[in-house]
């Protein structure tokens, strides 16, 4: 059974920065992407960013590019986030998953983290 949990979220001042983690147990594919989503109240649930199995491919939401940087350890089965320069903007609960690809659908997700950013 793929279990999916996500630690590091808070609450932080504007411009300040937090780092997410995602442990995963259970392997439910040979080898898997990973994914952070998000959702804010009112809105629907987006993708902020994704990273292969190897970490060569790595995708962004435009909102979080060059501020947020994802990033994984196979060794450890666990993603990371890495936020700075954080924006009001980005308050909402983030979510990882587990899906075959980058790009393809993710099956397997966490339960969240709150993420809260003051302005």
């Amino acid at each position: 059974q793929v279990q999916l949990v996500e630690s590091g979220g808070g609450l932080v001042q504007a411009g300040g920065s937090l780092r997410l983690s995602c442990a995963a147990s259970g392997r439910p594919f040979s080898s898997y992407a990973m994914g952070w989503f998000r959702q804010a109240p009112g809105k629907e649930r987006e993708l902020v960013a994704a990273i292969s199995w190897t970490g060569v491919n790595t995708l962004y939401a435009t909102s979080v590019k060059g501020r947020f940087t994802i990033s994984r350890d196979n060794a450890k089965n666990t993603m990371y986030l890495q936020m700075n320069s954080l924006k009001p903007e980005d308050t909402a609960v983030y979510y990882c998953a587990i899906g075959p690809v980058v790009t393809g659908r993710y099956e397997y997700w966490g339960q969240g983290t709150q993420v809260t950013v003051s302005s």
